[in-house]
């Protein structure tokens, strides 16, 4: 095998150095021309050896970064100023963290002091005062209580959705990545009936307001509708209660439930729907039913939402507009109105009110994809987001949100107890957390190594029947939980 000379080796490692500071210094200044100003397009310009398309896909990246270190310099302009906030009434109360305020330019002498140091100040002073100051890091001190009420296991792969039937008899339905839908007896935790209608993944699933249908949407680019009838079992004693607080032992990923055992052998399967909706050309993400049941609407990933008759499987309007694929997609309780979320970072409002014309409105706000928007009572609807913010928005006024709640993680399909006016966040780092609409966190569902999600929490559903509110969860552990939540004492600390 051929070998270099030594002369060879040096001269073209001297070469290569040569090359990667020339690079270096070209993309330095770049970044300096792009910072002052220049346009891009002089910039695609300039001599590179890189083909073109790479070289504005790291031209968009390098954009990209850019723009989540501004969104984190925001955000700690945000939290400084909410730390003066809070050191300000502090102050208004007699109470000082050694004998000084943390005002902004003595935040400046003490940069030298560690981090944590000034940490545990600010949460000593903050845990004296927490029952004195309402603020919106506040630590929620309520002890509501959340009972576990039971575990539905069965499916063989993640929940995408959960969702409650309208009529009775009372139903739990959850779509999965198994291809598959069941329907469950909320008490008992019995599979009642198994849907095999779709060849592709489930991810959601909801019931018809006055009928026993259901509507799933599937990766196989369609939406079925099937019937069920079903006959509720006897109910079993309750489970074990326990108190849902902040103190919660957290679990390890390791904690897996044992959800190998299918379902039971005598459950009736549906494999054939009753209509199948077919206009998509991709993924279908979600559907739902407007008011009435009679017309429904989609929600796909080849960027459209379709608004089909149910009788006739007939495709009545092709909503586009979103840049980029929908991840969501709500119908309010009373009108004919459709909310649909995307990753374009906005969320879409449809009226269809007037026969002869539909319009939409746009809402901007995040930052990041919209994992889902649904309507409460009145004129308010609630979105959520992968940029960690929820925020609650005033039909009449979409120029800014009228509350925001940040959190520390992703947010997946939220729901809202219309009744109670409580809005429950699935997180992917597990958590479930429930806040009121002024953005006031109320309660965190318990997870330990006995009970909870033990990874992503996918999906929520309320269940208002019940004098304290039931709510449904599921995940990509494979199973759904049901926990009754005590809303008198929920609201009675908040």
């Amino acid at each position: 095998m051929p070998t270099e000379s030594g002369s060879c080796s040096a001269a073209r490692q001297a070469k290569q150095k040569r090359k990667s500071h020339s690079l270096s210094i070209r993309r330095t200044n770049s970044s300096e021309q792009e910072r002052t100003g220049i346009p891009r397009e002089m910039l695609e310009g300039q001599d590179s050896k890189l083909p073109s398309s790479v070289r504005s896909t790291l031209l968009e990246l390098f954009g990209q970064i850019e723009r989540e270190f501004e969104n984190l310099y925001i955000e700690n302009l945000e939290l400084r100023r909410e730390i003066e906030t809070l050191n300000e009434r502090l102050a208004a109360e007699g109470q000082v963290i050694d004998g000084a305020e943390l005002s902004k330019g003595q935040l400046k002498t003490k940069a030298s002091h560690s981090t944590s140091q000034l940490s545990q100040k600010l949460k000593t002073t903050y845990k004296a005062s927490t029952s004195k100051i309402v603020s919106s890091f506040k630590a929620t001190t309520s002890r509501a209580v959340c009972q576990l009420v039971k575990e539905y296991i069965g499916h063989r792969d993640g929940i995408w959705d959960v969702s409650v039937a309208r009529t009775q008899p009372v139903v739990l339905g959850t779509a999965s990545a198994d291809h598959t839908a069941l329907l469950w007896s909320i008490e008992t935790g019995r599979c009642l009936v198994k849907y095999t209608g779709h060849v592709g993944s489930v991810n959601s699933i909801k019931f018809h307001p006055s009928e026993q249908l259901a509507l799933t949407a599937s990766g196989d680019q369609t939406a079925h509708i099937w019937r069920y009838a079903v006959q509720l079992p006897t109910p079993q004693p309750v489970a074990d209660t326990s108190m849902c607080g902040e103190d919660e032992v957290e679990c390890s990923d390791k904690d897996e439930p044992d959800v190998d055992g299918d379902v039971s052998s005598d459950c009736p399967t549906i494999r054939v729907p009753l209509t199948s909706l077919k206009s998509h050309q991709g993924v279908v993400i979600a559907a739902d039913w407007l008011v009435g049941g009679k017309q429904a609407v989609t929600a796909s990933w080849d960027r459209t939402a379709n608004l089909y008759d149910v009788e006739t499987a007939e495709l009545v309007h092709s909503l586009t507009g979103h840049d980029q694929e929908l991840t969501h997609c709500c119908t309010h309780p009373t009108q004919r109105l459709v909310v649909t979320s995307s990753r374009d970072t906005t969320f879409r409002l449809w009226d269809f009110r007037d026969p002869s014309i539909h319009s939409v409105n746009v809402f901007q706000g995040h930052t990041d994809t919209v994992t889902s928007a649904v309507f409460t009572v009145g004129d308010n609807v609630v979105s959520g987001s992968d940029d960690r913010t929820v925020k609650v928005w005033d039909l009449k006024n979409m120029r800014s949100p009228i509350a925001t709640i940040r959190t520390d993680s992703a947010i997946n399909r939220i729901n809202v107890c219309v009744g109670q006016k409580i809005i429950a966040l699935p997180h992917d780092n597990r958590q479930v957390r429930l806040f009121d609409m002024s953005g006031v966190r109320l309660a965190r569902l318990p997870r330990s190594s006995r009970q909870g999600h033990r990874r992503m929490v996918c999906c929520s559903a309320w269940s208002e029947d019940h004098p304290t509110c039931n709510l449904f969860t599921c995940g990509f552990d494979r199973q759904a939980i049901g926990w009754n939540i005590n809303i008198p004492a929920l609201l009675q600390e908040k």
